[in-house]
């Protein structure tokens, strides 16, 4: 009876229910005295912080992952990463699919409001090619870090630090076990760390539809107009970020000012990767100039893409505006992307998505601003970084107090979900309108 009145509920409102479940369960387990080292005590908030930062795979931390957490601790962290990553439903499903039972109708159309579709056809064919890709990749990632990281450590060590790291930048989770956040700084000038890394980001953020479409393409020969737009937006926002990073901290001797030509290049490119929503970094964000922090705060803010384990107000959102923008300015009455024309409905669930965000982060800004005694920038920034779910810090968030935290465990889990989701999982079910008002016009401009 459970069950039924459960799967009832509209896909969006399980998905907000199953999230915060999800939470919960891992608030519990890292609140557990084995969950730290010994000496090393966590309270409720801080337990919680944690939990919702792993499952809505943010990054950001209020106490050093690495010297904090026990074994046990970093295993319960990674799996809420992963599981936040990839999805409850889609472990749901593969259980489902592994004891031979019927995937039913409801169950399909929550699986399409996890994965962010327009279709429920090939809905659980796509689940499986999600767990597939996730674990060969970081397979494939954990292998060659294994290699690296064994020339460093024992090499017991080596697979658990290889393991923990590919699972945490495929799924952009953001944590590391590097100690007291340094994240990646130390491999700065590494190419193969840097490399990998900056793959399994952005195969994390690509989406798993647009994964499955390019691995088909030698078959196909064709890419759905919403994977050119994914592609295009990430190759053009991972050029612009990597050219303005490098060209406004190429003399900054704090950051990229003291690196060789070739590192300031793998740190540039690093950073604008990881900026739209993996949190980690190999420089220092609180060395870098604010007009640097300030643009990574865009980045950010923009996020990955639709259906993967990234944030923000997603690719085709931004690409979507954008057309809309130049549409306007050149007097056009379509917004047309790659020869198709944009529906007007899109339009207006992008800007939507794009003032909920804004409000989001406006709001929260203003309101953590009068709680914390703390430079506006570093303020922002860490908004920023929870409501996209990004995980970069500025070093804010250890020093926030409780009510700073509780809020962005808000807004991380609002990120997650998506606020138009939420509004959707909270509202009640959308009723067609028997009739409609006369139309008015008012001048703007």
């Amino acid at each position: 009876m459970f069950k039924n009145k459960y799967l009832s509920q509209s896909p969006p409102r399980i998905l907000a229910v199953g999230i915060a479940l999800i939470i919960m369960l891992g608030t519990v387990l890292l609140k557990l005295p084995f969950a730290t080292n010994s000496g090393v005590t966590i309270n409720w908030v801080d337990a919680f912080f944690t939990a919702t930062s792993a499952t809505c795979v943010t990054g950001l931390v209020v106490m050093d992952t690495g010297t904090t957490f026990s074994i046990f601790g970093q295993v319960v962290i990674i799996s809420l990463v992963q599981i936040g990553g990839l999805g409850f439903m889609t472990f749901s499903m593969f259980f489902a699919l592994v004891l031979k039972r019927r995937i039913s109708l409801r169950e399909r159309l929550i699986l399409q409001a996890a994965m962010n579709t327009d279709s429920l056809e090939g809905i659980v064919r796509l689940i499986r090619r999600v767990l597939i890709y996730s674990l060969v990749m970081e397979g494939v990632a954990a292998i060659i870090f294994t290699i690296r990281w064994s020339m460093d450590m024992p090499l017991h060590r080596a697979i658990y630090q290889s393991i923990f790291h590919a699972i945490s930048l495929f799924n952009n989770g953001g944590f590391d076990l590097f100690g007291e956040f340094t994240s990646f700084q130390k491999f700065a000038s590494d190419p193969l760390i840097n490399i990998v890394s900056m793959i399994l980001v952005l195969s994390g953020g690509l989406g798993f539809i647009v994964l499955s479409e390019i691995l088909d393409y030698r078959k196909t020969r064709r890419l759905s107009l919403h994977s050119k737009v994914v592609i295009s937006m990430t190759i053009i926002l991972t050029l612009l970020g990597a050219i303005v990073i490098f060209i406004f901290e190429f003399t900054n001797i704090r950051t990229l000012g003291s690196m060789d030509f070739i590192t300031k290049l793998y740190s540039s490119f690093f950073q604008s990767i990881s900026a739209r929503s993996s949190g980690t970094s190999t420089v220092g964000v609180e060395d870098l100039r604010q007009a640097t922090q300030f643009f990574l705060i865009l980045l950010m803010f923009i996020g990955a893409s639709p259906g993967s384990a990234g944030g923000g107000i997603k690719t085709t959102t931004f690409a979507i505006m954008l057309g809309a923008i130049i549409a306007m300015l050149r007097g056009k009455e379509d917004v047309v992307l790659f020869r198709h024309r944009i529906a007007k409905d899109l339009i207006l669930k992008a800007l939507t998505i794009i003032f909920m965000a804004l409000f989001m982060v406006v709001g929260v800004s203003m309101i953590l601003s009068l709680t914390e005694d703390k430079q506006f920038i570093m303020v922002l920034f860490e908004t920023t970084s929870a409501v996209a779910t990004v995980g970069m810090s500025m070093g804010l968030t250890p020093e926030l107090s409780d009510f700073a935290k509780i809020v962005l465990c808000m807004v991380m889990f609002i990120g997650r979900l998506g606020p138009l989701t939420l509004a959707y999982a909270l509202g009640s079910r959308k009723k067609k309108e028997l009739y409609r008002y006369p139309e008015g016009k008012i001048i703007i401009g």
